[in-house]
C-alpha cells in the first residue's frame, strides 16, 4: 500500500506546481459555471421556468460541491507556501 503524501512532505516546486494546478482547475470550473448560468439565465427568458426540464439545472448544483474540494485543497497550499515563506 502505497503513503499518501501531505503537504509537509512535498519539495517546494512540487507545492508550487500542485498550487499552480489546482488555481487553474478553479478558474476553469469558474468560468465554466459563469457560461453555464449565463445559458441557463438565457433559457429562463427566452422559454420559461415550465418549459425547461430538470436536467438543465443539474451543472448548476453539482458545480458549487465539486469545486470545494478543490477549494479546500487550494486553501491548504497557500496556508503551506505561506508557512515556508515562499
Amino acid at each position: 500500500m502505497m503513503k499518501k503524501e501531505t503537504l509537509a512532505d512535498l519539495t517546494n516546486e512540487k507545492l508550487i506546481k500542485r498550487r499552480i494546478l489546482l488555481k487553474g482547475v478553479v478558474i476553469r470550473f469558474g468560468i465554466f459555471f459563469i457560461i453555464t448560468l449565463g445559458i441557463l439565465t438565457y433559457l429562463f427568458a427566452s422559454k420559461g421556468a415550465k418549459n425547461i426540464p430538470f436536467a438543465t439545472l443539474i451543472p448548476v448544483f453539482t458545480l458549487p460541491v465539486t469545486l470545494m474540494p478543490i477549494l479546500i485543497t487550494l486553501s491548504s497550499l497557500n496556508m503551506e507556501v505561506k508557512a515556508r515563506n515562499l
